[in-house]
């Protein structure tokens, strides 16, 4: 506790770092408030320019940047009943309604408070979570990393966009592309086609920004001409008393329900808000006023989405393994930056770590008090023709992958997974689990190779140890459990009708 304090500290007391906060909290909502952009696309588009950063003001404002852009994409969802994230989706059944009534101000107001009490709800179970988690993280071995990411790989199948075996073909198809280039022990060349530069694999940050960004460009491309609903407001109103009374049991609620869902493996803001909001209307005694404009359901959605940010930081730094599409991002900054992720980062690198979690602490002060002051202004930049940002974006995005190693072919991997992510997500695949595949394919098969060598060739003896053995049943029941369990309540229902035949 004490490390993360005087972490905290010398956040504060570090000029140049608290600069990068605001600057990039102010990016962070501009790019939260643009639809189709969102905390993922806009952390891709930056990580090349964090490169030449000290590494923990680098992570520092990727982190920045995914919480204050989770938070931003309640504004949009509100006024133009459109969410700026995915993340905000479900702030829209109650948000826009509300807005519509009249009472924009206050549906923002109640959004910010609950948007900024997850936050930091997350970031202090972070600081305790995480150094506790780490070690037990630090007794793993290769067999035990094995599983676990097996297991992570399992999770993508409840990835909320797209269906389970479509989220699960795109992983597979992510953890192929990460066999691209030179067998890390015999050197044999697999899908170079001659190519000496993918020698050492995918660069993982064209990829992102070809995933993420460019293939977005492309979806956006086809909304050039939307016309936009948008509902003035005249300032945002902080929550009444009576508001306070009605939501606090659903802030509450919703940012451990947040939290948890960010900490497990694949998931992220977009589940948790879906979840924090049904919970939300299951325990409220007003279920009538759900979809109506409620304020409980406001308060649900925004809670968990960005108690979810810090909560999927805990697998990323303690795992290696990326509890969302933004942390998969974060995770490759910190691989350039050389900060190993896992549980030797909080021996080596406790300091550092801290840091971060500091960063992000200050991250949601600062757009609690820029979205009380400056949600108005932030709303109508949602309003800027898609004519002008996507090029923008379309510059960014080749600019950033030139500059990361001044090759062509950097360029060529945008915009080829540009086309990629695009083909995907117009036949219904998430591109998530693609980002999170490729970055995992990787320590599988690095992992499994330690562990033959440790067993002499004997793969089997991996069941012989006890947590490996859990976590690949875990996997499996993560995968096959929802139909076993359907096959079983059929059977049992089938059984009953018989007995009543």
């Amino acid at each position: 506790m004490y490390e993360a304090l005087s972490a905290l500290g010398s956040v504060v007391l570090d000029p140049y770092l608290l600069f990068l906060i605001f600057a990039t909290t102010i990016i962070g909502i501009v790019i939260g408030v643009l639809p189709g952009l969102g905390a993922t696309t806009g952390a891709a588009l930056l990580l090349p320019f964090t490169l030449t950063m000290d590494p923990v003001h680098a992570i520092a404002v990727l982190a920045t940047i995914y919480v204050s852009a989770t938070f931003a994409g309640s504004i949009t969802a509100i006024l133009i009943n459109t969410p700026g994230t995915s993340a905000a989706a479900a702030t829209t059944f109650d948000g826009f309604p509300l807005a519509q009534r009249g009472e924009a101000g206050r549906a923002l107001g109640i959004a910010v408070i609950a948007s900024t009490f997850g936050g930091i709800v997350s970031v202090i179970v972070l600081c305790f979570a995480a150094p506790l988690l780490a070690r037990v993280a630090y007794e793993f071995r290769p067999p035990e990393y094995f599983a676990l990411t097996i297991f992570g790989l399992s999770m993508l199948a409840s990835i909320s966009a797209g269906g389970a075996v479509k989220n699960l073909i795109g992983g597979v198809f992510g953890v192929w592309l990460s066999t691209i280039g030179a067998e890390r022990v015999t050197a044999i060349e697999r899908f170079m086609f001659g190519n000496y530069e993918l020698y050492e694999g995918l660069s993982f940050v064209p990829v992102m920004i070809g995933l993420f960004a460019m293939s977005e460009l492309l979806v956006q491309s086809k909304m050039a001409n939307q016309a936009v609903e948008y509902i003035k407001m005249k300032a945002v109103q902080l929550p009444s008393r009576e508001d306070y009374k009605k939501i606090w049991k659903t802030v509450l609620r919703s940012s451990g329900i947040g939290t948890f869902i960010g900490i497990l493996p694949a998931e992220g803001a977009t589940v948790a808000s879906m979840i924090g909001y049904s919970e939300a209307k299951r325990w409220s005694k007003n279920k009538e006023e759900f979809g109506k404009g409620s304020i409980e359901g406001i308060a649900g959605a925004e809670s968990a989405n960005n108690a979810a940010t810090g909560g999927a930081m805990v697998p990323t730094m303690v795992l290696g393994i990326p509890g969302s599409g933004t942390t998969a991002i974060i995770l490759v900054g910190l691989m350039v930056h050389g900060l190993r992720p896992g549980p030797y980062l909080f021996n080596e690198q406790v300091t550092a770590v801290y840091q971060i979690f500091g960063s992000m602490f200050v991250a949601n002060i600062m757009f609690l008090l820029m979205g009380l002051y400056a949600a108005k202004i932030f709303a109508r930049i949602s309003l800027v023709p898609a004519a002008i940002l996507w090029p923008i974006v379309f510059a960014l995005s080749v600019i950033g992958a030139y500059a990361l190693n001044s090759s062509m072919l950097d360029i060529w991997i945008v915009l080829i997974f540009g086309v990629i992510g695009f083909l995907a997500r117009r036949f219904g695949f998430a591109v998530a689990p693609i980002a999170v595949g490729l970055i995992l394919g990787k320590m599988v098969e690095v992992n499994l190779q330690n562990s033959l060598k440790i067993f002499n060739g004997e793969w089997w003896q991996i069941f012989t140890q006890p947590l490996a053995v859990f976590f690949l049943i875990l996997a499996f029941l993560g995968l096959c459990g929802p139909q076993l369990f359907r096959l079983a309540t059929r059977g049992s229902f089938e059984a009953k009708d018989g007995k009543s035949d």
